[in-house]
């Protein structure tokens, strides 16, 4: 999707603009941790529907445990800060960028340099074993567009030369993320008996105490968090407040807007 609105671009537009400002230097060690955001939300959908809430769940989805956890975050502030300066954004999103305080050294994990474990439905993790062959074809084409470009001994002003090494770059980053990913992946079994307290990959239907609305949420890994289609990280505020619970039982979780109660009316697997 292309959106010639410069005051509301589509997430790509913004990166590439975003990145175009800053020196080489400056790019070379913001665009990676950028381009990630920008796989994990969407390169194509617009700025102006970034929220807090996707802010906050994407936090939650990095490695309090990497030795460059701090850096992440000040890479994606600027970013943001930049964004609300440009007008893509009414709100520095910046701020909703906090940091996991008071923790150090591996978190959930079996060894050092282990990814972390992630529930999947099986759905998940047949999409993201499309998406590594993909591209995993894609490098491949890539190293021979390199080999063809770098046949021309001009290397001064060999602009497709670059483009494919700096795209293939990307891809090989990719790959990585999404090996480690399906490695340590564990799916979810849909046809699992069912338990008495909720876990991650049910939906769970609740009544707002307050207004007497009924909700329906699907908690799953962070990596799937959709809050359009009502799928809710389990590390979010609300979440974590579902996970564990029965039918019956009446949940708390505090808001920007203050303190909501919700009872929870069934739990659907």
């Amino acid at each position: 999707m292309v959106n010639n609105d410069s005051r509301n671009p589509g997430l790509n537009e913004a990166v590439a603009q975003y990145l175009a400002k800053l020196s080489p230097k400056e790019r070379e060690a913001c665009q990676p941790e950028v381009y990630k955001f920008a796989r994990w939300y969407g390169w194509e959908r617009p700025f102006s529907e970034l929220a807090p809430p996707h802010i906050a769940n994407y936090a939650g989805t990095l490695d309090v445990s990497a030795t460059d956890y701090e850096k992440k975050f000040e890479v994606l502030r600027a970013f943001f800060a930049h964004a609300k300066k440009a007008g893509w954004s009414r709100t520095n999103l910046a701020t909703h960028l906090k940091t996991k305080k008071g923790k150090a050294g591996p978190v959930a994990r079996g060894k050092r340099g282990q990814p972390e474990a992630a529930a999947l439905s099986q759905q998940r993790y047949d999409e993201l074993v499309a998406e590594l062959d993909g591209l995993k074809n894609k490098s491949r084409e890539l190293v021979k567009s390199i080999q063809l470009a770098a046949a021309d001994k001009d290397f001064r002003e060999n602009a497709p030369l670059d483009a494919a090494r700096e795209e293939r770059g990307h891809v090989e980053g990719r790959i990585k993320e999404l090996d480690d990913a399906i490695k340590a992946a564990t799916i979810i079994d849909g046809m699992k008996q069912p338990t008495l307290k909720s876990g991650v990959g049910d939906s769970i239907v609740l009544n707002d105490l307050a207004s007497g609305a009924e909700l329906r949420y699907k908690i799953v890994d962070p990596r799937e968090v959709d809050p359009p289609k009502g799928k809710i990280s389990k590390a979010s505020p609300l979440g974590k407040a579902l996970m564990g619970k029965s039918d019956g039982d009446i949940v708390e979780v505090t808001a920007p807007a203050g303190k909501r109660r919700y009872r929870i009316e069934r739990i659907e697997r």
